[in-house]
């Protein structure tokens, strides 16, 4: 999509659709004034019939106003506080993108220089807005006969208040189309039923991902070789399936580096890839398993995020690794009460072979150990217990480092794709406890979410690490269901803060 900085008088603009803010009890902005009197109070009219009131995030699409010289007019209501927060701001751009996606219009501008907002800028506005436009340009139809039909909608404009730089403004939308391009990508693949999107499926992906950019090399390791490295609990995850577990690592170097210096340390991303979830001999009941597709969605957000970075040219180092297997009941499946060893050494008690995630997770991180990051975060759809607690609003997170927690709670509510940290602390590692092995996969029916972190902890000690659980936070279920692709947002304005 085509996109520019323009400072034209919205009355005399030629376009398919402008675009203007309206606020609630009958305030119209500097730009909606303009059009008012130049169509002989058509919008008072408007709002004195009672077919708009200005409330945040309504719309109302009108069509040839005399004396405007764009072809269709959109207002949108702005609310009426005189500041805009993020929240609200996106609430707005929300419905510009949906209208002007379900609309016939090829171009539109949207006349905004004097909405004001709070904490944020018309930069900002203009990549929350690209963001929101590929956002909801998404439609799944890969296994469709029909395909989804693409928008008219090809080129857009922003105006901005004088002094505003427009290789900023086109660096900023260029940053939200890569954004919400990522976070496609990743709705993409968890969308994708489990017969298509296998662990092989997913390795491929990242290859392709590679191909033509220097920056980006991915390795595949196969069962044979995370065999050879003593990966025994990821490997039991995939026991019982036919289809072979995959271990894949992409590394991106970014960075500037001078010659002969030394590169910086990584950061790293490990998402959990279970591209079926059965529950394997633990078996799930069948009602909603279709949505267990849906359990490789933290593996999906990192390929996501990595294809943004890719796209941004990010200056900085990235290691992220995917640990996809599929987890199903056979004769060759795992079983409750086998004693597997990790690739830390760590013997293992599978109470629960439905506990998988982190038995994938905990050999992924051991595994990443040998890249000496800066940081690492893990991103996984890993409990039920994180739905009970959060629903869909927001995913859980915890951490060995109170700073690194802070830095991400932050991104969360700057990205608006927000976090909450739950306790890490000591007095729940004994609910792990085990009598045959070093530790056991579960802890018992309370705090579900932390103990699960308690596990992979144990396998974190030589790196600073958060766990977003984002099993709530991942996809939708019911009319609307579906992957959301977060937290890809998320996690792009931590690696771009980590870039600056």
């Amino acid at each position: 999509m085509k996109t520019a900085l323009k400072t034209s008088n919205p009355v005399r603009l030629v376009t398919d659709c402008l675009v203007i803010a309206v606020a609630a009890k009958n305030k119209f902005s500097a730009e909606a004034k303009e059009i008012d009197i130049a169509s002989g109070k058509r919008l008072a009219r408007v709002l004195e019939n009672g077919d708009f009131d200005g409330s945040l995030g309504t719309s109302l699409m009108l069509q040839g106003l005399e004396g405007v010289k764009a072809k269709r007019v959109l207002l949108v209501g702005c609310g009426d506080k005189a500041k805009l927060s993020l929240k609200e701001a996106r609430k707005l751009l929300v419905s510009i993108a949906k209208s002007l996606l379900s609309s016939q219009a090829k171009d539109a501008h949207l006349a905004l220089a004097s909405l004001a907002l709070a904490g944020a800028d018309h930069y900002w506005l203009a990549e929350r807005l690209a963001q929101e436009l590929e956002d909801a340009s998404y439609s799944y139809s890969t296994t469709k006969s029909t395909k989804a039909k693409a928008s008219a909608l090809k080129s857009i404009s922003l105006a901005a208040p004088k002094g505003t730089s427009k290789a900023k403004i086109d660096t900023a939308f260029a940053n939200g189309v890569a954004t919400g391009r990522g976070i496609n990508c990743a709705k993409e693949l968890g969308n994708l039923p489990g017969n298509i999107c296998t662990p092989t499926y997913l390795a491929q992906q990242a290859i392709d991902l590679a191909k033509g950019n220097r920056a980006l090399t991915v390795k595949v390791l196969s069962e044979k070789q995370m065999a050879r490295l003593g990966m025994g609990s990821l490997l039991s995850v995939s026991a019982g399936s036919s289809q072979e577990a995959q271990l894949i690592v992409m590394e991106y170097k970014g960075a500037k580096v001078k010659p002969k210096a030394d590169r910086p340390a990584p950061h790293m991303l490990v998402g959990k890839g279970i591209t079926f979830d059965t529950g394997g001999i633990s078996l799930k009941a069948g009602a909603a398993m279709d949505e267990m597709k849906f359990d490789m969605c933290g593996a999906a957000s990192v390929i996501g995020t990595m294809a943004a970075v890719v796209e941004m040219a990010l200056p900085i180092d990235i290691v992220a690794i995917v640990a996809a297997a599929e987890n199903m009941p056979s004769g060759k499946a795992t079983k409750p009460g086998d004693v597997v060893t990790s690739m830390s050494g760590l013997t293992i008690e599978i109470l629960n072979t439905d506990a998988e995630g982190r038995l994938v997770l905990c050999d992924a991180l051991t595994y990443g150990e040998r890249y000496k990051p800066a940081s690492v975060i893990d991103v996984a759809t890993l409990t039920g217990a994180a739905v009970a607690t959060f629903g869909s609003h927001v995913s859980a997170m915890l951490s060995n480092d109170d700073a690194l927690a802070a830095e991400l709670s932050d991104c969360g509510s700057a990205s608006l794709d927000q976090v909450w940290q739950l306790p890490l602390h000591d007095e729940y590692q004994h609910l792990l406890d085990s009598n045959f092995a070093d530790i056991a996969n579960i802890g018992g029916p309370r705090a579900g979410t932390i103990t699960a972190a308690c596990f992979l902890s144990r396998f974190t000690k030589k790196f600073k690490w958060a766990h977003l659980d984002i099993a709530g936070s991942a996809w939708n279920s019911g009319a609307a269901k579906g992957a959301t692709g977060r937290p890809v947002s998320l996690l792009l304005e931590y690696l771009r803060r980590k870039a600056a």
